[in-house]
This record gives structure tokens, C-alpha cells and sequence, in this order.
């Protein structure tokens, strides 16, 4: 299962190089709800859509691992829909540890005739409930339907996924995939140790937040070559983690992303490579909500023919030619304070038809400047959500 945590892990980087053109500040979105949307959509690609969706989801890596899988029609290269289907499995076993829901939903055209085999297949790897809804006469109320159930499905975090008039009468199947994660943190700060301390946005600037602190024994990595560290927070029951990326310069952070490779966080971020620190660590309180229309960054990493209405071929969907991708947009939501950590995230496919060393002292793990993180899922080393905190 790993190779799906990897394939994701890759998503992520190469989503996060794209969206940090755009200037942004803060960044945040969920790769694992990204890839499950597409994932969906990927089941019913084919021929060279197919291939463009599986290069830009890595999936082709896994395909290789996986080859002579039977039934080939339906999972073409191999076994990457049986390797969500264990994925979304393990992460939906309950605990009481913390709060993680997932859920995968299709809204399709009633009347519209999709495959019952694409249909049965979805809610069998994608564990996917599908819901008629009517595009044709009712745009709007199906907009809304869908964007109700996310809220319900992300504890109102995420509100307004399909923004007014997103959804028209050419649209005939919506994917949607909804992510939301609540966990206290192993060991919670206290509260009466945050005060207002200064967050450097650069080395002339900087701004009040609250910083939380604490001291305990956490997993820590020093890495020289890139002039940062990174430390790892458990969440109760030490299944799920955050891992924070801190550059060692107040203005250390561009230089950081500039050689961030998935390769290379995925060997940083390993346990090999990490060992048990006693740390102080100060931590800013933040939220943040970022909402993005995936399409152009989709296109600019080889997502290309699905959404080209001369060339998209999702016909293991209906069996013809005749759909095409009209949007991908995802919204994601976190919020970190002393208790822990409250994040959400949901993504929509919408999919129209076409008009034709040891030292004993303790290290000091101060994020007073821009960071990155990331939550994970430890078992699987599948990241939940990424982000960057350029201002609290």
C-alpha cells in the first residue's frame, strides 16, 4: 500500500510547485481528497486520457508494480482502484482517538445513461454512494444539494464547494470527494503557556500571534544540506501526525521549496532518518481556508485531453465518447490550536456532456518565520493534508 501513499506524496509536491506560482501566501489542500475525486474520474477513462491521468497521479508507478492483474478492462493498469478501496478501508476503521471522515460521493444526470459496471465499481474500490440529480431543469437546487452534503460531511467547515452558477445544464456527472479530521494533539500545550510573541512574514516584517509552547521528547531531524529541521507532532493515539518543515533562516523558506522533491521528503520524513529529541517547541495558533479551481494546474502537469471536449474519452463511463470534464475545484480548511488540530477538505469533479547527534540539552524548534507542514496518516504514509504557513 505504500506505493498509493507515494503516488499521493508525488500529487502533492507537484501540486504544491504549481500552486506556489500563483504567489499565494498561505497554502493548504488535502492530496489524498485530490486524488480519490480524480481517481474516480480515472476509472472510467481510457485510451490516452487515461494515460495523461495516470501519469499526473503517478499511478503509473503502481501500475508497473502490479502488472497481469485480471480484468483488465475495468483497471487497466492494474490494481490502483483495489489499492484505494484497502486505503479508504483502513482509514475509515472508528476509533476514539480522534475524528476522521471520508466519504466519496457521485451525483449523475438521472435519465443519463452511465454503465451499471462503472457505477457498481465506484462504490466498490471507491466505497462511493451515487445520488441522481437533475442538471438539466435544475442546475441551481442540484448545486446546492451537492454542497449541503459536503458541509455535513466536513462538520460545516467547508461550505459553498460549487460556487453560484458553477453547475449548468451541460453538466451530467459531479464527483465529489469530502475529507474532514479532527485530533487532539498527544500531548496538548497549555494554555497558560501561549503569549503573543512576533511571526517574522520576512526579516523586516513581522506580526502579533499567539504562540503556543511545550517541551517534551519528539521525533526530530537536523538536515544541514537544506539549512531546516523537522519535527513530528503526535495526535492521540499516535496514528496520524503532524510533521512540521521549519528553514533555520527567517527567509530560509524559498530556498527550502526550491529542492523539495517528493524523493526527498519522503527519505527526510522516513523514521530511519528521524530520531527521539527533547524539544521546545513553539508553535503559532493558525487557521487558514484556501479554495482552488484545479483546472489550469491540471493542464500545466499533462492533465490535458479530459478536459478538451474533442478529445476526452470517459467512455468506461457510458460507454461513448461523449463526456468531458468541465471542473475540478477543492477547498480546504485547518485550524491548530493548543487542544489540536481541525482540518477539512472536499473536492468536486464535474464532468459535462459536450456540445459536440547526542546531546542532552534541548533543541530549540521555534516557527516564528514561514513553515510547512503536512498531516499523515502513519500506517499507510498517506498525506492527509500539506500546507504552508507564510502568515498565522
Amino acid at each position: 500500500m505504500s506505493s498509493l501513499g507515494e503516488a499521493i506524496i508525488h500529487l502533492a509536491i507537484d501540486l504544491f510547485h504549481q500552486i506556489r506560482k500563483s504567489e499565494k501566501e498561505n497554502i493548504f489542500l488535502s492530496p489524498f481528497s485530490i486524488s480519490s475525486a480524480l481517481a474516480m474520474t480515472y476509472l472510467g477513462a481510457r485510451e490516452n486520457t487515461a494515460s495523461e491521468m495516470q501519469k499526473v497521479l503517478h499511478f503509473s508507478k503502481i501500475a508497473e508494480n502490479t502488472r497481469g492483474a485480471t480484468n483488465d478492462r475495468v483497471e487497466k493498469p492494474g490494481k490502483i482502484h483495489h489499492h484505494f478501496q484497502k486505503l479508504l478501508t483502513e482509514l475509515k476503521k472508528s476509533t476514539d482517538a480522534y475524528e476522521l471522515s471520508v466519504a466519496n460521493r457521485l451525483y449523475g444526470e438521472k435519465g443519463f445513461p452511465f454503465l451499471q459496471e462503472y457505477m457498481d465499481n465506484v462504490k466498490k474500490f471507491y466505497l462511493a454512494s451515487v445520488e441522481s440529480a437533475d442538471f438539466k431543469n435544475a442546475a441551481e437546487e442540484s448545486r446546492k444539494m451537492i454542497n449541503s452534503w459536503v458541509e455535513s460531511q466536513t462538520n460545516e467547515k467547508i461550505k459553498d464547494l460549487f460556487p453560484k452558477d458553477s453547475l449548468d445544464s451541460s453538466t451530467v456527472l459531479v464527483l465529489v470527494n469530502a475529507v474532514y479530521f479532527k485530533g487532539q494533539w498527544n500531548q496538548k500545550f497549555e494554555k497558560e503557556s501561549t503569549v503573543e510573541e512576533k511571526f517574522w512574514l520576512n526579516k523586516d516584517t513581522s506580526k502579533s500571534v499567539q504562540m503556543m509552547k511545550q517541551t517534551n521528547r519528539f521525533n526530530f531531524v537536523s538536515l544541514e544540506d537544506v539549512q531546516a529541521k523537522i519535527l513530528e507532532i503526535p495526535y492521540k493515539g499516535e496514528e496520524l501526525s503532524m510533521m512540521v518543515l521549519l528553514p533555520n533562516e527567517v527567509d530560509g523558506l524559498q530556498k527550502l521549496e526550491d529542492q523539495l522533491t517528493a524523493e526527498k521528503l519522503i527519505e527526510w520524513t522516513s523514521p530511519q532518518n528521524m530520531g527521539k529529541r527533547q524539544v521546545d517547541l513553539y508553535l503559532p495558533r493558525f487557521k487558514v481556508e484556501e479554495s482552488y479551481d484545479l483546472v489550469p494546474t491540471l493542464k500545466a502537469l499533462g492533465m490535458v485531453d479530459a478536459f478538451n471536449d474533442r478529445a476526452a474519452d470517459f467512455s468506461g463511463m457510458t460507454g461513448r465518447r461523449d463526456l468531458v470534464v468541465s471542473k475540478v475545484v477543492h477547498k480546504c480548511f485547518v485550524e491548530v490550536t493548543e487542544e489540536g488540530t481541525e482540518a477539512a477538505a472536499a473536492t468536486g469533479v464535474s464532468v459535462g456532456i459536450r456540445v459536440t547527534s547526542v546531546i542532552s540539552f534541548p533543541e530549540s524548534f521555534r516557527c516564528d518565520h514561514p513553515f510547512l507542514f503536512l498531516i499523515k496518516h502513519i500506517k499507510t504514509n498517506s498525506i492527509l493534508f500539506w500546507g504552508r504557513v507564510s502568515s498565522p
